[in-house]
């Protein structure tokens, strides 16, 4: 008898297959478990207690929203040339290079802090703390008008990028935990999204106020900040927190109330709940790093472990330098290559680009569960890399003749058709992939390395994107081909595939010796009238 027999002989679906008890017979990806209770009980969406959860888990969301208005403001008001007489500054150059990077150098500093004031306090009090932080920074910036200084400036963008740090890990971390394993991919996917509620807004602001006359046309966007982090401050009271947290922080009764109101739908004996309660005791260390501020050996204590932080890492600064941060900080500068030197302009251009790709990350977001994270980041990786192919060449043909306008408009086309690639795969998984590659002891010190990896991966777009486009122009683009496809490559053979399994359940993935192929691994599952799994076959 072959392998092949051996194995159909003794397969476990097929014993049973003709038995009364089987109900239908599925191939199924991902964790048995999780498509066990998902057959089983399949959360209601128009439900009061769905929706209830929806709106706490919207200030986890808030926390990306800050991120995305800081985010497109600096490089906003580098169109408006009120604000750079102002300061004497420059839309390109060392002047915009060395202002906008104090954000991502508060970022890096923001390191040490981040890990403890999540796991200290719970991940609302981390968002509390971020979002203060937020407040101060926006007002000694808003405050400048008044001192001319600079230096102050400079502070002012510094503690924005400290806050904003230990938000943009507090709040994806908070949604990831906190969201029904059911819609924790679409809910968390959504979550990055409203970096552009937050951009479109910093643009709109900027566009309206770039035509009244003096100092408020800038300081109008600035002092804009305070709205959410505002939001944040005062209703982080009234959520509940992380079921996780508690659980590990000895407050199992208040978890198992959480789980049995929020996911379990007030029923104790929900198959929800029952499934994260065993992996709770299963899987979450009580006694993990997470409950010691100075230790980060959770990290790199073993090979999983390792790679774990490995993906993170690489996927939060791979995603940072996909060409998105030129876009993102120095569009005017970009549009200035292109022909489009005007203020308002320029100010239009970076508010459509806003909002078109507002649509395409809403889009995106969508589909994190029914394509998974894996096809969503390569398209996005291969794709930028012939948009940039693109880019070089009609911005080459616009430097070689000023007055060909069909070369200026190819340029714009190829910065929003850029924009759609990029917010279709890349940003829906920004704050979900990094959270759910974690294990819990790992989480929040592990996202604190993710900050780092984002902020360094800003840090080389501040520095070295303004200066290459004020020396080199276009050549710039070049760079942007190469590199996006060695990214697509790496994607390709290190990121495993998370959908369709609880965060616990990731725990079998890292610690095979090929964590790809077992992420994509199917099943054949024999199933009861009920929705129990009888037997099982890997396929």
């Amino acid at each position: 008898m072959s392998a092949l027999e051996d194995k159909a002989a003794t397969s476990a679906v097929e014993k049973i297959i003709d038995s009364s008890d089987v109900a239908e017979v599925k191939v199924v990806r991902g964790s048995e478990a999780y498509n066990e209770a998902l057959i089983k009980e399949r959360p209601p969406f128009w439900n009061i207690h769905t929706w209830k959860l929806i709106g706490c888990i919207l200030l986890g969301c808030f926390c990306q929203t800050m991120n995305g208005f800081d985010g497109s403001v600096f490089g906003g008001l580098t169109a408006n040339k009120t604000f750079l007489n102002f300061f004497h500054g420059t839309a390109d150059g060392e002047w915009a290079a060395i202002n906008s990077a104090m954000y991502q150098i508060g970022g890096v500093c923001a390191l040490p802090f981040v890990g403890p004031a999540i796991d200290t306090w719970g991940r609302r009090y981390g968002m509390h703390i971020g979002a203060w932080l937020i407040i101060i920074g926006a007002i000694i910036n808003g405050t400048t008008e008044l001192t001319g200084n600079v230096g102050q400036l400079k502070g002012g963008r510094f503690l924005l990028g400290f806050g904003v740090s230990i938000v943009s890990a507090a709040g994806p971390i908070y949604v990831v935990e906190t969201a029904h394993p059911a819609w924790r991919g679409l809910l968390t996917a959504y979550c990055n999204t409203f970096w552009f509620t937050g951009s479109i807004l910093a643009s709109g602001a900027i566009r309206g106020a770039i035509t009244l006359s003096g100092n408020i046309s800038w300081t109008i966007p600035i002092y804009l900040q305070m709205v959410f982090p505002g939001l944040i401050a005062i209703f982080t009271w009234f959520i509940p927190e992380s079921p996780r947290w508690l659980y590990v922080n000895n407050k199992r009764e208040k978890a198992v109330q959480v789980l049995n109101e929020w996911h379990g739908y007030g029923h104790a004996d929900s198959a929800w709940v029952k499934l994260e309660l065993e992996e709770y005791e299963a899987f979450l260390n009580m006694d993990g790093a997470d409950k010691r501020w100075w230790d980060y050996r959770a990290l790199f204590r073993n090979r999983a472990s390792i790679y774990r932080i490995t993906v993170n890492c690489l996927f939060s600064i791979f995603a940072q330098w996909a060409g998105n941060g030129v876009l993102s900080y120095f569009l005017p500068a970009v549009l200035s290559t292109a022909g489009y030197t005007e203020s308002i302009d320029q100010a239009n251009i970076n508010l459509g680009y806003a909002c078109f790709q507002f649509i395409f990350a809403l889009t995106g977001a969508a589909f994190v569960d029914r394509i998974g994270r894996r096809p969503l980041m390569l398209f996005s990786m291969c794709g930028t890399s012939l948009v940039w192919v693109g880019m070089t060449i009609a911005t080459s043909q616009f430097a070689a003749d000023k007055t060909n306008d069909a070369a200026a408009r190819a340029s714009i086309a190829m910065i929003f058709i850029f924009g759609a690639v990029y917010s279709f795969g890349l940003t829906p998984l920004q704050a979900l992939y990094p959270v759910e590659v974690l294990s819990f002891e790992m989480r929040a010190k592990g996202m604190a390395f993710s900050s780092l990896a984002v902020n360094a991966g800003g840090l080389l777009n501040q520095f070295a994107w303004p200066i290459s486009l004020a020396k080199i122009g276009w050549h710039t683009y070049i760079i942007f081909i190469i590199w996006n496809a060695v990214m697509a490559t790496i994607f390709y053979f290190f990121m495993p595939e998370t959908k369709n399994r609880t965060l616990e359940e990731l725990d079998s993935i890292f610690e095979s010796p090929n964590p790809v192929k077992t992420s994509l691994k199917a099943h054949k599952v024999a199933l009861a009238n009920d929705g129990t799994i009888l037997a099982s076959d890997e396929i």
